[in-house]
């Protein structure tokens, strides 16, 4: 498990678009309404707002619409206390079962308490890379490589969907529905900006759905994707009238909170299976968590 860690600063990038501010801080004041003026006001005294060549930037420089602009901040990175477990190792595949809250790959405020954070310390490998993603709130099975030379014939498998998922949710009871199900969509951005929605048009994701226990209250679903959008088996499920027990996002986002480690999302990536593009050997990986 992860240690505390110290108070970090993490580069930014203000993506600033086009505006009548006459200084840089004028403009990050209004493109950022939600932060306090006195923020800016901190960090340009500190030296914290900076252009594209890393000099700092005082609070009256001049607004220059397109020129690159970052800056500092702060964070507290709190370990997230849950563990992976490494399923897989040789020299060209690395094969974890990643635990529900953890994410796979830095982004927002994680940075150190991530699932290739980890394993790079882990195994003292930084050419370790994800072949996949899962989301934070997704467990089981994430795919790495560990060799850059054999590394695109293993993206290759995702690219070309050579390569068979499974996943197990818990949602609720579809008795009006024929199984399996294939559940095809146009899935779009919602403007949220972080979910996922359907659209009218031509289906550019498809999911089979099958019914592997029929228990009240949450029957037990084993679904395949052929194709790998964001938030896909999330949308679909929720589509179908069946959100996946404890999602926070669909069919309506909940507000947000801190996470209770009580209630993760019943997602879980069950098995991989492929014929492996280096040696010819057919592979399967089976999880070794449970709902």
């Amino acid at each position: 498990m992860s240690a505390t860690h110290p108070t970090e600063w993490l580069r930014c990038r203000a993506r600033l678009p086009p505006g009548p501010w006459a200084t840089v801080r004028d403009a990050l004041c209004a493109h950022y309404p939600k932060l306090p003026a006195s923020l800016w006001d901190d960090r340009f005294a500190r030296g914290h707002v900076r252009d594209g060549d890393d000099r700092t930037l005082a609070a009256d420089a001049p607004f220059r619409a397109g020129a690159p602009l970052y800056y500092l901040r702060e964070f507290d990175e709190a370990p997230i206390p849950v563990e992976e477990t490494i399923v897989h190792v040789d020299d060209r595949l690395v094969v974890v079962d990643k635990p529900h809250f953890l994410p796979v790959i830095p982004a927002g405020r994680y940075r150190r308490e991530t699932l290739v954070a980890r394993l790079v310390a882990r195994l003292g490998n930084p050419d370790l890379t994800p072949l996949h993603r899962l989301d934070r709130g997704t467990a089981g099975l994430v795919l790495f490589s560990s060799d850059r030379a054999s590394r695109d014939a293993y993206h290759a498998l995702f690219r070309e969907r050579r390569i068979g998922k499974t996943y197990v949710a818990l949602a609720p009871p579809l008795p009006d529905i024929a199984f399996p199900h294939v559940r095809e969509s146009r899935l779009a951005r919602h403007p949220d900006g972080f979910r996922m929605m359907e659209l009218p048009g031509d289906p550019d994701t498809r999911t089979r759905v099958e019914v592997l226990e029929r228990e009240a209250p949450h029957w037990r679903y084993a679904l395949h994707p052929h194709t790998g959008k964001m938030h896909q088996l999330r949308v679909h499920m929720a589509a179908l009238g069946a959100p996946i027990a404890n999602d926070p996002w669909y069919p309506e986002a909940l507000p947000a909170g801190p996470d209770d480690l009580k209630r993760p999302l019943k997602l879980l990536a069950a098995s991989l299976a492929f014929v492996d593009p280096v040696d010819g050997r057919e592979q399967r990986f089976e999880t070794r968590l449970r709902l």
